[in-house]
Parts: structure tokens; C-alpha cells; sequence
């Protein structure tokens, strides 16, 4: 669903915010809530600005973190997005990454690798290493959990992945939950 589990939300934010990237580029955005939390977490004070007894928001030509986003199915987006990412890619991940002009600090793949095929999933495994400058998590469940959304074949779970398999395509940080193998590469 457009949406992850509540108990990894903590990690994955305590990760962001402990290597402070300038860039990041959210692929599968969803309803937005990392996002608008990588927004409001890293950007910071930086949102508002506040002289004397006077405050204003700043225009997002003023803030310093670029968060761009890829999402596949145009009915998730709402006025969350148009706040929290500068840029939103609409599309299937495989073929808008690769059109993309620029890397990314950090690049966030969160609850979509078991939306595609294995030899698709590992492909887009390769596009994120490509995108990413310094590092790029993800996250995928750790048990197969059957999926079908008719209104959204994009949300249909077609694949599990191991531990073993994450790390071999060189996500070999994992970061602790219960639920989701939370993953990491670092581009050396």
C-alpha cells in the first residue's frame, strides 16, 4: 500500500538524520510520509524564518535539501507532495530513473522491491547504485505477503527477498526491525 509499517519510520529517519544528506531521491513515494518527515527533519529550521516578532515560511527556492520523488501511480499525490518534494517523477521506477539528470546523497527505495519481478527488482537495485552518490536504503518485508490491488497493479506483491540476496547486491548495512529487512549501501 501507498504506506509502510509505523515500526520502521523511527529507523529510517534516525539513519537520514545521522548522515544529513543535501540530496535524496525517494523512489515509490506513496502517500509522502518520508518525505514531508525527511523534509521537516533534515530541513529544519531552515522552513521558517523568524526576525524579531515576525515569521514567515520559506519559499522552497530558499531550502537546502532537494527531495525528489518517483511515483508510479498519479492517485497517490496530494498536497503533501506539492510541500515536501521539489520534484515528483511520475512513472514506472525502471524507465523514469534512468532518465534522471542528477545523483542523489541518499536514495530511498522503502517497501517497493517486492513490487517487482526478481530480474526487474534486481535491475532497479542496479539503477539505485547508479543514482546514488553516497548511500541508499531500503526496506522490504521480511515474510512474503500475499498482494493484490486491482485498482493499482503497481501495489501487487510479486516477489520475497532474502537477506542473503540484499546483500550479495550490496545492501550489507541492515539496520533492526522486527518486520522489514531495512537495508544499506554505501557507494565506496
Amino acid at each position: 500500500m501507498p504506506f509502510s509499517h509505523s515500526s520502521q519510520i523511527s529507523t529510517i529517519i534516525g539513519f537520514l538524520e545521522s548522515k544529513q544528506p543535501r540530496s535524496i531521491l525517494d523512489i515509490g513515494v506513496g502517500m509522502g510520509q518520508y518525505g514531508f518527515l525527511a523534509r521537516t527533519n533534515l530541513e529544519h529550521f531552515n522552513l521558517y524564518e523568524v526576525i524579531g516578532n515576525s515569521a514567515r515560511r520559506r519559499d522552497k527556492s530558499e531550502w537546502d535539501i532537494v527531495i525528489d520523488g518517483v511515483e508510479a501511480y498519479p492517485g497517490y499525490l496530494t498536497p503533501v507532495h506539492d510541500y515536501s518534494y521539489n520534484e515528483i517523477h511520475e512513472g514506472d521506477a525502471l524507465q523514469v530513473i534512468p532518465e534522471l539528470s542528477r545523483g542523489y546523497d541518499m536514495v530511498l527505495a522503502i517497501d517497493i522491491l517486492e513490487h517487482f519481478e526478481k530480474p526487474d527488482g534486481i535491475h532497479l537495485l542496479e539503477l539505485i547504485k547508479q543514482r546514488c552518490n553516497k548511500h541508499a536504503l531500503l526496506s522490504t518485508p521480511k515474510d512474503f505477503i500475499e498482494q493484490h490491488v486491482e485498482a493499482n497493479p503497481f501495489e501487487d506483491h510479486r516477489s520475497h527477498w532474502t537477506l542473503k540476496e540484499l546483500k550479495k547486491a550490496g545492501f550489507v548495512e541492515i539496520l533492526p526491525n522486527a518486520l522489514s529487512w531495512i537495508a544499506v549501501y554505501t557507494k565506496q
